[in-house]
């Protein structure tokens, strides 16, 4: 894990070393301070010498400034170092992220991607800056502290070891309680994120249905959750405080009560025992070293906290997908032709059967063929395989003659377009979206795939044309509208394969024939698949597929299946009599 995250360190070395480098710096005079005290009032107050006084001033007052100086440099480095660390984490883990395949985007809910991109890296930038600063810090604190104690009394210098042990056990039942409830919230905090999501879209739907009171409640539950596992984690931490502030005073009062004896005995004669600022220095180093004890408690518990946050952030970065170029890498798709061999597909190994199987047909390039089958009969998962969204289980699926799996995937999916059942427009211009299909297309180009998809009609009749800002998820236009945008933009790629699945049931049937008529006289020499629940959608294609619970049913032109498949038969007739009534 901590290999992995390493990884991201990447430019901020520099700064994550030097933050350590300052953090040394600082400790070093900072311990030269108590012997410093001692020294001011050894021999300066208790002697009566003004020049001593005024001397060992000089030096504390230089020490403090450096000091201050050295603990900025380091505050600096380390926050850049931890700032740049988690911005480089979240690129990191987007980047792997568009890589995935749909099997592996499968694993992970959407949800709990945004978690760990959010409020997991933030717990580890803290936890990070932490170890660099304070983890670096403390150890030399406790390190340079007990030497210069030592060297005072190496006796009264033993009292806060005692200590160490209590501290230990705490430490490690807290850790070991805490770690357990950490990482129940964190994976609560995915199906908030879900709960909220899943509301902010479907708010329309919420809204209709007057479900305010369902939603509200289905939010207050899981809130509660986290409420209730964040409290019990954060007072099993909290007993962290009350142990160390024991510690700290026991320790206290134990050096004060010796150490006081031992200035009575002698006299307040540091040749015979203890003098009045070795005491003094004496329970400064102390309260450094017990002080360098609870910063380590603190870093312990941010690690704790950040601990199963890096886990679920390693889960991601070290998800591999499973779709790769293939070995060939071959770059050039010939043509639109389309193969099936005895293909079988389930989604999951663990899967008890297969999505589809047993498919066998063969497409030529330029010819239109509609598919056809009720819902659940597996015509999107069909569809997916042509530019490997997903990976056929057994058997091969060709374009231009070649396994899908040979190409190059950017290649094979820039010859492929793919109309999704559910169309997503993103923020920004209509020219915006429709470039996603080619961003060096120029606005005479995206005009004319504009026509082709029938959606200049519409946006002739926006005030701001094909400037007009789209909103987030496409909801300021409607579905006939976004579906209409959605075709032009796969248009826009010049593909060799068109694939439109159930991209024209929000349009009537004026301009779904209108689309269809614009795409066969334009594009003639490009594939094109239409999945579509009206017969009429596909009734001139040249090739219809009727699938039947992840099988083909029947397969042929219009005619050939009014004669042989009685599935189709009854489809066109019910939906004839539909129209005629």
């Amino acid at each position: 894990m901590i290999k992995t995250l390493a990884k991201s360190i990447r430019q901020y070395k520099k700064s994550s070393i030097l933050t350590p480098v300052f953090m040394f710096f600082e400790v070093l005079l900072e311990v030269s301070i108590p012997t410093l005290m001692a020294r001011l009032i050894d021999d300066g107050i208790s002697a009566g010498n003004m020049n001593e006084i005024l001397r060992i001033g000089a030096i504390l007052l230089g020490a403090a400034l450096l000091s201050l100086a050295a603990g900025y440099m380091a505050g600096k480095f380390a926050a850049h170092a931890s700032t740049g660390f988690a911005s480089n984490l979240r690129n990191d883990i987007y980047q792997n992220i568009q890589n995935f395949s749909f099997h592996n985007i499968d694993k992970f809910s959407t949800a709990s991607l945004i978690t760990r991109l959010t409020t997991d890296v933030t717990n580890v930038q803290n936890a990070y800056q932490m170890i660099i600063r304070l983890a670096f810090r403390a150890p030399l604190m406790l390190i340079f502290a007990f030497v210069a104690s030592m060297l005072i009394d190496n006796q009264l210098s033993l009292i806060f070891v005692a200590f160490i042990p209590i501290l230990a056990i705490f430490l490690y039942i807290i850790q070991s309680k805490a770690h357990v409830l950490f990482e129940r919230v964190f994976n609560t905090y995915d199906h908030l994120n879900s709960v909220v999501g899943e509301n902010l879209s479907g708010m329309r739907a919420v809204k209709a249905y007057n479900r305010e009171d369902y939603e509200d409640s289905k939010f207050k539950k899981i809130s509660m959750s986290i409420f209730k596992d964040f409290s019990k984690a954060e007072t099993i931490i909290a007993l962290n405080g009350p142990v160390m502030q024991f510690c700290v005073f026991c320790s206290m009062i134990l050096l004060a009560w010796f150490g006081a004896h031992a200035i009575v005995n002698s006299g307040n004669n540091e040749d015979l025992g203890l003098s009045t600022g070795e005491l003094t220095s004496l329970i400064a180093y102390t309260m450094q070293i017990l002080m360098s004890l609870m910063m380590l408690s603190f870093v312990f518990v941010m690690i704790v906290i950040s601990r199963a946050s890096a886990e679920r952030i390693t889960q991601v970065l070290n998800e591999k997908s499973d779709l790769t170029d293939g070995k060939e890498h071959i770059t050039e798709i010939r043509d639109g032709s389309i193969e099936f061999n005895g293909v079988n597909f389930r989604y999951s190994e663990n899967a008890e059967k297969n999505v589809l199987e047993g498919i066998n047909f063969k497409i030529n390039s330029g010819e239109t063929v509609g598919i056809l089958g009720g819902t659940g009969s597996s015509k999107s998962s069909l569809v997916s395989l042509i530019p490997r969204l997903y990976d056929a289980t057994e058997g091969n699926v060709k374009v231009g003659g070649i396994d899908v799996r040979d190409y190059n995937i950017k290649e094979l999916r820039d010859a492929v377009s793919v109309v999704l059942q559910k169309n997503v427009l993103f923020s920004g211009t209509i020219k915006d979206n429709i470039r996603w299909g080619n961003e060096d297309a120029t606005d005479e180009e995206i005009e004319r795939v504009c026509k082709l998809a029938c959606a200049d009609s519409f946006i002739e009749q926006f005030p701001d044309r094909y400037d007009t800002y789209i909103e987030q998820g496409g909801t300021n236009v409607s579905g006939g509208q976004k579906q209409r945008l959605c075709i032009a933009r796969a248009l826009m790629k010049k593909p060799k394969v068109l694939i439109l699945d159930d991209s024209t049931s929000a349009v009537d049937t004026k301009t779904d024939a209108q689309i269809r008529k614009a795409l066969r006289e334009e594009i003639p020499h490009t594939t094109k698949l239409i999945i579509a629940q009206r017969v009429a959608s596909v009734e001139d294609a040249d090739k219809i597929i009727i699938l039947d619970d992840g099988h083909i049913s029947a397969m042929g032109t219009h005619l050939e299946l009014m004669e042989n498949s009685a599935i189709y038969r009854e489809v066109y007739e019910s939906q004839n009599r539909v129209t005629e009534a």
